[in-house]
């Protein structure tokens, strides 16, 4: 079996896959705390700020894999995952036994125990660590990272964890983490349907949001998505902390699982529905808070003209 020394830096190679609105603030992290970095992403201009903080630039998954005894990703879909790990330019076609490949994107929980059996075949260790907190949390490492895998092998990158988050919670073997992550996905689809709703009662009762946030915020109907979303809902700021193609990616996860576990979810189910108004009417690449325009539309209301003072 082989062994996984603890993540230090100046000491241990990192590689990094996918810089976009939550991997780019990650990598910066490690960055700062003084890892050597080679990254990767699709779209190269994504990682030309990292590039000038001294991190090295790499042609393909592959290519970060050969420089790297850690290499991270964190991409879109369960496709983007395979490919970028699987694949044949992917991160298991370019690591040497004994190093690791951290999957921290929101994906499948059967794909994570793929992609571990397939790397420990080949003596390299595999993590899915799906993170919670969204591009907030990412910018001020305040993350809640959810871990799957094996706890000496977690144990070795929990120094780079404690660099991006501040709630890491090793759940089990692998899955656990993307498991755990179906569960919060779970929490937030059905508070944002209840964040948004109020919303637009409060709006078209005559109430100023604002006030309403204030004294709604403090009590026991309070949340991280009204605390810090609400107000992004009020000034009409629907810039992607979370997009709403993934959140949608998301759900559908969740309600195949449940499938599988012989469970019923119709708020999940009804929120997805939801979901999926939003993006027929433009707003894939907005943030999860953007379901307040499909809502407050279902009711004939423009939310982003609306006048403020009913």
């Amino acid at each position: 079996m082989a062994e996984f020394p603890p993540c230090i830096p100046g000491v241990t190679r990192l590689g990094w896959i996918g810089t976009g609105v939550m991997g780019h603030s990650m990598c910066g992290h490690l960055l700062a705390a003084g890892y050597s970095m080679t990254v990767y992403n699709r779209t190269p201009q994504k990682a030309e700020s990292l590039l000038e903080t001294g991190a090295l630039w790499a042609a393909s998954p592959l290519e970060v894999a050969q420089q790297s005894d850690v290499v991270f990703s964190i991409v879109g879909f369960p496709s983007d995952v395979r490919e970028v790990i699987l694949g044949e330019q992917g991160v298991l076609a370019g690591l040497k036994p004994g190093k690791i490949v951290v999957d921290m994107t929101t994906s499948e929980p059967s794909l994570a125990m793929e992609i571990a059996e397939i790397a420990a075949n080949k003596g390299i260790g595999a993590i899915d660590a799906p993170v919670s907190g969204g591009d907030l949390g990412a910018k001020n490492a305040t993350l809640s990272i959810m871990i799957g895998g094996g706890e000496d092998l977690v144990d070795a990158v929990v120094p780079c964890f404690q660099v991006m988050g501040s709630t890491i919670v090793r759940q089990g073997s692998s899955g656990a983490g993307q498991h755990a992550k179906m569960v919060n996905q779970t929490l937030v689809a059905a508070g944002m349907v209840g964040v948004c709703e109020a919303l637009l009662y409060a709006y078209k009762a005559g109430l100023d949001l604002e006030r309403v946030l204030e004294s709604v915020g403090s009590g026991a109907a309070g949340s991280w998505s009204l605390t810090h979303l609400g107000p992004r809902i009020i000034g009409n700021q629907f810039d992607p902390g979370f997009f709403v193609e993934h959140f949608i990616k998301d759900i559908g996860i969740v309600l195949a699982e449940s499938r599988k576990m012989g469970i019923a979810l119709p708020g999940l189910a009804l929120a997805g529905q939801l979901y999926q108004a939003v993006q027929a009417q433009g707003h894939a690449q907005k943030g999860t808070h953007a379901l307040q325009l499909a809502l407050a539309s279902i009711s004939g209301l423009d939310w982003l003209h609306r006048d403020h003072a009913v």
